[in-house]
């Protein structure tokens, strides 16, 4: 089976300023709700912590998998936008240890996602081609520029780096501070020894 929300968002017009704000809220809404209730929370629920009726939701997205997929996909193209701006903004080190914060939050809240994916669409779906090739690009320029620039240590590649840290996030039993604790780990692993 292939991946719905690729041939949607390819399809997709301009939407009207209402439209693009009703959008807008059903993503944060689907993300909230989905890491609060799991992804086979109700889509009722989803429309209504975004203050829309389930035809507004129907209209943007036809079927809750269209809905997964595009919640997927904006998170880690928001990753990919974040690391950017911080390799720009921050120095090398900063950048990295700013991006990987938000790729270990986003790591926690994307399994969720997965697994319902996974049980519709299989484990070969689009999105998640997408979604591999994007991280380990954005990966490479902030991890990368950290190890060009002398600060991290280059026997690593930076793949190591991004499992290391997602795998962090699927300990059962791990609440947010505990995996504050071990991004800290990681990343004093990552330092070049003196």
């Amino acid at each position: 089976m292939t991946s719905t929300a690729t041939s949607t968002d390819a399809a997709r017009r301009p939407l009207r300023a209402d439209a693009q704000r009703n959008y807008e809220r059903l993503i944060e809404s689907a993300r909230a709700t989905f890491t609060e209730l799991g992804g086979d929370a109700p889509l009722e629920e989803v429309a209504r912590r975004a203050e829309v009726g389930i035809g507004t939701l129907y209209r943007h997205f036809p079927n809750r998998l269209d809905l997964l997929e595009t919640v997927y996909r904006e998170d880690v193209d928001r990753l990919a936008t974040l690391g950017r701006t911080l390799v720009e903004e921050l120095d090398p080190w900063d950048a990295m240890e700013a991006w990987l914060e938000e790729f270990s939050a986003y790591a926690a809240t994307k399994r969720i996602l997965l697994q319902e994916i996974v049980a519709v669409a299989g484990k070969d779906a689009a999105v998640f081609t997408h979604s591999r090739a994007v991280i380990t690009e954005t990966a490479q320029h902030v991890i990368g520029g950290a190890q060009r620039a002398g600060v991290v240590r280059t026997d690593i590649d930076v793949t190591d780096v991004t499992r290391l840290v997602g795998g962090c996030t699927m300990m059962p039993g791990a609440d947010a501070e505990q995996q504050r604790r071990m991004l800290r780990l990681v990343l004093d692993g990552l330092r070049p020894p003196s």
